[in-house]
């Protein structure tokens, strides 16, 4: 028999729910694929269906039409036992069991697999064990989840589904309201897991800039399009990354690796190191502030220094916010 190439893929599907006698259509010829060992992310404005295509994805809803297959088998096909052993899932909900134990709730991982008495074996305490150093969280075992911080509880909660040891492991939001440095930890926490264990993970997430940085794939829903999917660097140069922001003003730099106002200037007659361009193109673009026309600034390393050259004078600045300063009073 044959290996499924991918762990997850959609076929032409639709996607939507019921409301009463009604069906509420939100998406539809929808096709995706997520490889083994890879970390997807999956991007959208609020309220374009990315939770119900996971909900789907879960088996939490049926397709509307079109297939999603998972690991080789047609979804509708599994039963919901076999799912909750294969598919991990991590939501925002607000976690209330702040009596347990870090080890307590990473063994609720274990769950679809323990008898109806909950009593753990030797290899489920093994596989609990591994989940934490895994998720470098097991100094934190005996601790009660009412003790540590957002950051590390979401490390435990990635634990709980490392535990479950399935296929998959579905986050939503994972880095939503941590800070900037417990962000990027979550992120290439994940993106270790698919490249060391070989998990296949897919993240829902408003967070473009750590998405590039560390996804495999991105999956990009928008009213009204098909699906996109592609490498972040190729959704880049191809430009279909601004289907973000469509009808937003807002466009994708490429060269900044930001989103920026679609209108503003390109500031082609300043020179110098990218860095030192990139960061002086950005606060003029941000102040709204324009170069005087036959003007140009030339920048150089060691220490910064921006030489503003106008109407046969020139000014020298060793700070941005200085050049910006200048240029509004001229």
């Amino acid at each position: 028999m044959d290996v499924p190439q991918y762990i997850l893929e959609g076929k032409g599907v639709s996607i939507g729910y019921h409301k009463g006698k009604q069906a509420v259509k939100v998406g539809e010829s929808l096709s995706f694929q997520l490889s083994k060992g890879k970390l997807n992310c999956l991007l959208g404005p609020n309220g374009v269906g990315k939770s119900t295509l996971v909900k789907t994805i879960m088996g939490h809803l049926p397709s509307m039409a079109g297939e999603i297959i998972f690991s080789g088998i047609p979804l509708h096909e599994q039963h919901p036992r076999q799912l909750a052993q294969k598919i991990s899932v991590v939501l925002t909900d607000k976690i209330t069991a702040g009596n347990l134990t870090v080890t307590q709730l990473v063994a609720l991982g274990r769950t679809p697999f323990t008898n109806w008495l909950g009593k753990l074996s030797a290899e489920d305490k093994r596989i609990i064990s591994e989940a934490m150093r895994a998720t470098k969280i097991y100094y934190l075992k005996d601790q009660l989840i009412s003790e540590i911080s957002d950051g590390q509880l979401q490390k435990v909660m990635i634990a709980r589904a490392l535990a479950q040891d399935g296929q998959l492991i579905i986050l939503d939001e994972p880095t939503a309201h941590l800070d900037l440095i417990n962000r990027y930890e979550i992120m290439h926490l994940l993106r270790d897991i698919t490249q060391q264990q070989g998990k296949s993970i897919l993240v829902v997430t408003h967070d473009l800039e750590i998405a590039i940085e560390t996804a495999d794939h991105l999956w990009i829903m928008q009213c009204g399009e098909p699906l996109t999917t592609g490498t972040p660097e190729d959704l880049i140069i191809s430009g279909k990354i601004n289907l973000l922001t469509t009808g937003s003003g807002l466009t994708f730099d490429p060269t900044l690796g930001k989103i920026r106002p679609a209108a503003s200037q390109d500031h082609t007659n300043i020179h110098g190191p990218d860095h030192l361009v990139q960061w002086l193109k950005l606060a003029l673009q941000k102040s709204g502030t324009s170069l005087p026309e036959g003007s140009s600034i030339e920048a150089s390393d060691g220490p910064p220094t921006f030489s503003v050259k106008s109407q046969g004078s020139e000014e020298k600045f060793h700070d941005i916010l200085s050049v910006v300063s200048w240029l509004n009073q001229h």
